[in-house]
């Protein structure tokens, strides 16, 4: 076996070679691309020589994607995704001075790929389908994200120096909210705003009782508030036309990329299965198939996918000390939508929300109990692709009616 550490940069890769008793055989800095990539085959096969069918490759590397990592799997290396955190820890146990370069991170990655492979997860072979699924589901997640950080920063402008504009609005990200923002920004704009403007705006945003609405926000925009100088205010106005610009775009883009994550999740084939689970829709599916992958190989059973999903709890025991506590670990985007589909089950099935219930009987906290029902609801997804079934009420939770009736 030829083992290989690469340390990836944005603009090169320091790699080493390394054989199974651990002896450096080469190392080099190659350049990002077709270049370093064929130059990295030529050094693997200078160190092979004929026997390239007899021997296995394994690669260590601090990432799962990319052109470089495809290229990798395409060659027919094994390779090892290595978290950061991991790697950092191996790195102490050959010293504890603190120096670090990516030569002695590329040693470390082939070392520890060589010693503990046993211990490492492959990079999973998802297929181009479920690679474009997670490209638009992260994008439109990661819009949401930057939606809402700019609608706080509004918020906090407005609360300075246009607290009248929170008391009016109820949803700084609406449209309608946005369009009247952009034509009146300070308070002494906004009192001017006649019924039928308000009305104009709450109309193409689709709203409902609009004549009373609309005087409502007309009769708090014109009452007395507390404010800043002129100066200070036109400032502030200045910020918000910026803030409701970029939200403005924010909102449309997102709608546009929805709609990419509808059409690329609708032509899966574990689309069906996946929206059959409780409290799971198109763009919630599309989350979770795009973070879990759609590699039949890549959970061994339903425990290995659940602790992927950071849902599982962990134990420390210690002499006569134990604790079973959560997982901070894990991967944001995937634990947000299982929390958000188990949230989304309680009304969705009886099941769930008897299992959610029985846990908060036992004095369990909504969120604890909440990632428990996250936990089960992982299990039967991993259940449903494993034997290719959708989701059955009955069958998921008969065997806790069978237990609560004995």
């Amino acid at each position: 076996m030829l083992f290989v550490g690469d340390d990836w940069a944005e603009a090169h890769h320091d790699v080493e070679l390394m054989d199974a008793i651990g002896r450096r055989l080469a190392k080099a800095r190659l350049p990002e691309g077709v270049a370093g990539m064929a130059r990295l085959h030529a050094m693997i096969g200078e160190q092979l020589g004929e026997d390239t069918e007899d021997v296995e490759v394994v690669i260590g590397i601090e990432t799962d994607r990319g052109p470089w990592v495809r290229a990798l799997v395409a060659a027919g290396y094994t390779v090892f995704a290595v978290n950061p955190l991991s790697v950092a820890r191996f790195r102490d146990r050959h010293g504890v001075s603190g120096a670090k370069s990516d030569a002695a991170d590329a040693h470390t990655l082939a070392d520890m790929v060589r010693t503990d492979s046993h211990q490492l997860r492959p990079v999973a072979g998802d297929t181009a389908e479920a690679e474009a699924i997670k490209v638009v589901a992260r994008a439109h997640k990661t819009l949401i994200w930057e939606q809402t950080r700019h609608t706080q920063r509004l918020r906090h402008a407005l609360r300075d120096y246009f607290p009248a504009a929170l008391e009016a609005f109820t949803d700084l990200d609406a449209a309608d909210t946005l369009e009247l923002l952009a034509k009146a920004p300070d308070p002494a704009s906004a009192a001017k705003l006649t019924i039928a403007q308000i009305m104009a705006a709450m109309k193409r945003a689709r709203r409902r009782d609009i004549p009373a609405k609309a005087a409502a926000i007309q009769a708090v925009l014109r009452a007395e508030h507390l404010g800043q100088p002129d100066v200070v205010t036109a400032a502030y106005a200045a910020t918000t036309r910026a803030a409701v610009a970029v939200l403005t775009v924010l909102r449309e883009q997102i709608t546009t990329l929805q709609g990419q994550v509808d059409a690329h999740f609708g032509r899966h084939p574990d689309a069906e299965i996946i929206l059959s689970q409780p409290g799971l829709g198109q763009v919630l599916g599309a989350r979770v198939l795009a973070e879990f992958g759609d590699d039949p190989d890549r959970y061994a059973d339903a425990k290995s996918r659940k602790n992927y999903a950071g849902t599982s709890p962990i134990t420390r025991a210690s002499g006569k000390k134990k604790a079973v506590l959560a997982r901070f670990v894990h991967n944001d985007r995937l634990i947000d939508a299982l929390m958000t589909q188990a949230f989304s089950a309680l009304r969705a099935s009886p099941g769930a929300r008897t299992y959610y219930d029985q846990l908060r009987a036992r004095g369990a906290a909504h969120n604890a109990a909440l990632r428990q029902l996250a936990n089960r609801c992982v299990g039967i997804l991993h259940g449903c692709l494993k034997t290719r079934t959708h989701y059955d009420e009955a069958t998921a939770w008969s065997h806790r009616v069978e237990k609560a009736a004995a």
